[in-house]
Parts: C-alpha cells; sequence; structure tokens
C-alpha cells in the first residue's frame, strides 16, 4: 500500500496530471473569489453602522472570519471539480502503467455527476463532524484523520473499482479490504491536513487508489 502512496505521490506533479490541477485549482481559486466578493458585498450592504470605526473593524473580522470559512471550504470545491476530472485522471494512470490490463470503463455522465455530488457532499459532512470533534480535547486530531480516512478511503477506492464493475461489486470488494482500504484512507487523510498539499489531494487521492485497486484485484486474481 504504501509503495502505491509513494507511486502516487511522485506521478501527481508530472504532466499531465499537473494541467489537470491548474484547471482544477483555477476553478476552485475562481469560487473562492466570488465567495469572498459575495460576502463582502453583504456585509456592506445590509449592515449600517453609526461609526467609520465600527465599520473598519466589522471589516477586518469579517475578512479573518472569511479566510477561515474558505479554508474550510478548499478540501470540498476542489473535491467537486476534481470529480470532473477523475476519469481522465483514470484514464492516465491505465494508459502509463497498466497498458497491457483491460482497461476500465469511464462512469455514465449522470453517475458521474451523482458521484461528484455524493462525494463532495461526504467530504463536507465529514469536516463538519471533525470540525466539532475539535472541540473536544483528546480525540479532535484522532476525530479528523479516522473520520476523512474511512470516508476518503471508500469514496476514491470504489470509485476505482466502479471502472472495473458494478457499484454493488465493488462495494463487496471493497468491504472484502475494508481495513487495507481504511489504511489508505488515512494516508488521503494526512495529505488533506497538511495545508497548499491539501489542493492536490482528490489528484493523488485517485492515482492512489487505482494503484491500490490494481494491486489488490491482482492479488484475488491469483
Amino acid at each position: 500500500m504504501f509503495q502505491a502512496a509513494s507511486r502516487a505521490m511522485s506521478q501527481v506533479f508530472e504532466q499531465p496530471f499537473r494541467a489537470i490541477f491548474w484547471k482544477m485549482l483555477g476553478f476552485t481559486l475562481g469560487i473562492l473569489v466570488v465567495i469572498w466578493i459575495a460576502l463582502q458585498g453583504i456585509i456592506a450592504g445590509f449592515v449600517e453602522l453609526p461609526y467609520p470605526w465600527l465599520e473598519t473593524a466589522l471589516s477586518i473580522l469579517t475578512g479573518i472570519g472569511a479566510v477561515f470559512a474558505l479554508g474550510f471550504l478548499i478540501a470540498p470545491i476542489s473535491a467537486l471539480f476534481a470529480g470532473l476530472f477523475q476519469d481522465e485522471i483514470a484514464d492516465i494512470v491505465e494508459a502509463r502503467d497498466y497498458s497491457g490490463d483491460r482497461p476500465g470503463k469511464a462512469l455514465p455522465f449522470s453517475q458521474s455527476i451523482g458521484q461528484t455530488i455524493k462525494f463532495t457532499g461526504i467530504v463536507i459532512l465529514g469536516n463538519l463532524f471533525a470540525l466539532l470533534l475539535l472541540l473536544i480535547p483528546g480525540i479532535n486530531l484522532i476525530a479528523f484523520f479516522v473520520v476523512n480516512g474511512y470516508l476518503l478511503g471508500r469514496e476514491f477506492f470504489e470509485f476505482a473499482a466502479m471502472r472495473f464493475m458494478s457499484p454493488a461489486e465493488a462495494k463487496a470488494f471493497r468491504k472484502a479490504r475494508s481495513g487495507t482500504v481504511f489504511l489508505g484512507g488515512m494516508v488521503i487523510a494526512a495529505l488533506l491536513a497538511v495545508p497548499i498539499l491539501n489542493l492536490v489531494t482528490p489528484i493523488f487521492a485517485t492515482i492512489f487508489m487505482m494503484h491500490l485497486y490494481k494491486r489488490l484485484a491482482s492479488n484475488a486474481a491469483i
């Protein structure tokens, strides 16, 4: 598993994955800028204060709050756009590293959109849950890794598996190897916890789980 993770990390910044990253980053930053402008506009348009210094203080506090809010939104927004490129990433991995194997099939468009929305929702809920648990001393860091490790491992692995089998079969295959998949999810969660690097998490996770699925599927065939 760790060999697959090391292999995935070494490929994240290679062409053509780098090109996908720049597109994904552009979309993500564009959305964050729009949200920032909207927040500032709402505050300026609906809050009237009697003193200029109060308006300045509110503007500063709003800016600080927006930074934290936007920092939280980076993961789900990047996950949303990364979901649109997952099949493209998987195709590249297969062509470069598994050209002799039976190629996987891209998910139907409706199913792909559904998976993207589902995954984005899971990332949001998982991070909200972990954020709440951060307020509880002693279990905050553990909660972050456990919650995100399970959710991220499950979703990214099932995506890789569904390129080669039905959703029901992919789910059963993942459950049969739940320990390995969970540990893989913990590796993804560790990257998600690192500022800046968390921007490449969806691309890394897709490459990583493709390698992990191929390894597990190969072992199952022996």
